[in-house]
């Protein structure tokens, strides 16, 4: 079964930026300390991919600051629940790329 991916964005409730573009996550070194504190990070310092319970989580490599990432659900049982709080927590809105559907989760 192939595995679920979903694209993390920044939930801007709707608003485009001034500058256009995308909204920014946040600086690659502040998204990765503060995952930390919630059991997902890199295996090595300089990796794009973080794991956590039930997830991953890669980041664009270079990109900084970081606008989307994709995450990959390893673990369905688990990962949903992780998924939601982490989104309610750094106000991420989550795209299903497959079918377009957005997820607010607050």
């Amino acid at each position: 079964m192939p595995l679920k991916q979903i694209v993390i964005l920044a939930d801007d409730g709707g608003k485009p930026p001034s500058g256009g573009g995308m909204t920014p996550l946040g600086r690659r070194k502040d998204i990765i300390r503060d995952l930390a504190s919630y059991n997902t990070s890199p295996a090595a310092p300089e990796d794009d991919v973080l794991h956590g319970p039930g997830i991953r989580i890669e980041i664009a490599p270079g990109q900084d600051p970081v606008t989307q990432m994709l995450l990959t659900i390893d673990d369905e049982d688990i990962a949903w629940v992780v998924i939601l709080r982490l989104a309610r927590i750094f106000h991420w809105k989550l795209l299903d790329p497959v079918s377009g559907r957005e997820l607010r989760a607050h």
